[in-house]
């Protein structure tokens, strides 16, 4: 049984190497393929194997028609667009992420960033402080709800939108439950996004919705950058002085963002919410385990095709 983990970028060597010995404990061959450059050494390399363990990397109709042995990939994260879902469904091959492992991460990066902006991006000036503001966390999973306890800790009033999550699981935490996204962004100085990408939600943050925020407004974007509607932001942001936008997912716009806005639209160079040495090691164990799992006992706890 050989599980092949395919990284352009690649995991932490702790992280790798405790991974290679799970991996020999439970009699499974781990194949290391690094920082490839080009997709035919991916395609050479998941030929033979039974699982297959990628981050950020595309598993594409061309991956999935090239891995003749394939039962299980598990993206090492949360989000899984990279993931060809009806390319693996087709062929029976089981496809997870690893939710929770990166939350800490990228919920911390989240808040990071709203200090970054009510601080004028450290470049001098008077700016805000995040104590007394309203922070509306879009999307209560487990992302959103780090961010609502650690803006809480912060003295924010923490209110938050997620039709698929009870109230009583959103009020337990201390955090106000709103009935409709429209609330959401009327009563919220902050908003941090955490909701997937797909066909409702991209570009659904729209200039309609966020016109609806009141005076000094921030966006937060740690999601993916295909919810947020570029055009009308860029309208938006026209209009309104007082707004500002901090994503961790550089928009296609950025450019005409950066000309016209300056210092009140900040991106990172890289998506970073991820990157740190305890989110990359957490998502590598988690999933070689569930591949593990799923190829010795038919463990699909994780399943998202």
């Amino acid at each position: 049984m050989k599980i092949l983990v395919a990284t352009e970028k690649p995991f932490a060597k702790k992280a790798t190497d405790e991974m290679r010995n799970i991996a020999q404990s439970a009699g499974v061959e781990l194949v290391l393929l690094e920082k490839y450059t080009d997709v035919n050494d991916f395609y050479r390399a998941v030929e033979t194997v039974d699982g297959l363990i990628v981050r950020s990397d595309k598993v594409t109709k061309e991956v999935v028609a090239h891995a003749k042995n394939l039962k299980i990939v598990v993206r090492a994260g949360a989000g899984f667009d990279n993931l060809d879902l009806a390319a693996c469904t087709e062929r029976k091959i089981v496809c997870m992420n690893t939710p929770g492992q990166n939350s800490n991460a990228v919920a911390e990066l989240a808040i990071g960033m709203m200090i970054f902006m009510a601080r004028n991006t450290f470049a001098g000036g008077t700016g805000s402080e995040l104590k007394g503001k309203t922070l509306g966390i879009h999307a209560y999973g487990n992302v959103g709800r780090l961010v609502g306890l650690l803006g809480k800790a912060f003295g924010m009033n923490v209110i938050a939108f997620d039709p698929f999550v009870k109230r009583e699981n959103v009020e337990k935490d201390g955090v106000g439950y709103v009935e409709t996204i429209e609330d959401l962004y009327k009563k919220a100085n902050y908003i941090s996004l955490h909701i997937p990408a797909n066909d409702k939600t991209k570009k659904s943050i729209n200039y309609a919705l966020l016109s609806l925020m009141p005076q000094g407004a921030f966006l937060i974007n740690t999601a993916r950058k295909e919810v947020v509607n570029e055009e009308d932001l860029v309208k938006l942001m026209a209009e309104r002085e007082d707004f500002k936008y901090a994503t961790d997912i550089a928009p296609e716009n950025l450019a005409e963002l950066k000309e016209k806005f300056g210092n009140r639209v900040f991106a990172t160079p890289k998506k970073m919410g991820a990157e740190t040495s305890e989110a990359n090691i957490n998502a590598g164990l988690a999933a070689i385990r569930q591949a593990i799992g799923f190829l010795k006992d038919g463990i699909d706890k994780f399943r998202v095709n």
